[in-house]
């Protein structure tokens, strides 16, 4: 009969084997990142920050990324869109900034699986397409079976090189990226798992261009996407007051997915 061995990893369905856990296991893979920044109203984005946290500005990260050459993947590739906001985490034992995740989307059921049930993230499945490139114009969507909910567009200005580019990699080389586990209770309301994970990642940046940056939130009906439309629709309620950073990005993301802990 199959039994679990102490010393491995597994993912459902478990009975057909995992791995042995290496804590020094990493995720590695090209990226190509957009990422566009915006202040909002603190009032109403505090309405999706969990107790014990710190909203540290009112501002909405929403970032496009493609990955490719993804070494457990064996070569393949996906799409992301994260949306983020900086805090700081007061607990019992730790004390830390970082962002907290309020939902990512990807387009493919792999990295959505194990980004949940390993590291707590809050993945959803999308549509999304790659970048859309008519230099210096930029743009992507993402959508639910034919409905269009988010809309990205950028224009690069200026490419970002020598002391200025050296100055920016350090906002991307290290991040740490908070999402809250939640396992519902079976047959029953409330939780059988709740936590905070710190799952740490970053992007070696080889390139960078900044410029101007606009995104566009399109409110969906129950029929249109029933799993995610008020998720999507609260995203939508939240003012676009000003966009703070608008930035296109290459390199190569690195995600500690064995070094992710519980935060307390």
């Amino acid at each position: 009969m199959f039994k679990p061995e102490k010393d491995s990893a597994y993912l459902m369905p478990i009975h057909f084997g995992g791995g042995k856990f290496d804590p020094n296991e990493t995720i590695n893979q090209k990226s190509i990142g957009l990422n566009i920044s915006y202040e909002t109203d603190a009032k109403i984005l505090e309405n999706f920050i969990p107790e014990g946290f710190e909203l540290l500005a009112p501002v909405v990260d929403v970032g496009f990324g493609k990955f490719s050459e993804i070494n457990w993947m064996h070569g393949g590739q996906y799409n992301v869109v994260n949306v983020a906001v900086p805090v700081k985490f007061h607990g019992k034992k730790d004390e830390l900034e970082g962002i907290y995740t309020l939902i990512v989307w990807e387009n493919k059921t792999a990295p959505i699986l194990g980004g949940r049930e390993q590291t707590g993230q809050p993945k959803v499945f999308a549509d999304i397409e790659d970048l859309h490139i008519l230099k210096p114009h930029y743009a992507t969507t993402a959508s639910y079976e034919g409905n269009t909910f988010l809309n990205m567009d950028f224009e690069a200005t200026e490419e970002v090189t020598g002391k200025e580019l050296e100055e920016l990699k350090p906002q991307f080389a290290t991040i740490n990226n908070i999402g809250w586990r939640y396992i519902p209770k079976v047959g029953g309301p409330g939780a059988d798992l709740s936590q905070f994970i710190l799952y740490p990642q970053g992007v070696d940046v080889e390139r960078a261009q900044i410029g101007k940056g606009s995104l566009k939130w399109t409110e969906l009906t129950p029929m249109q996407n029933p799993s995610q439309w008020w998720m999507i629709n609260s995203l939508a309620a939240l003012p676009i007051k000003k966009i703070t950073q608008a930035i296109l990005t290459e390199g190569n993301a690195t995600l500690h997915s064995r070094g992710s802990r519980l935060i307390e």
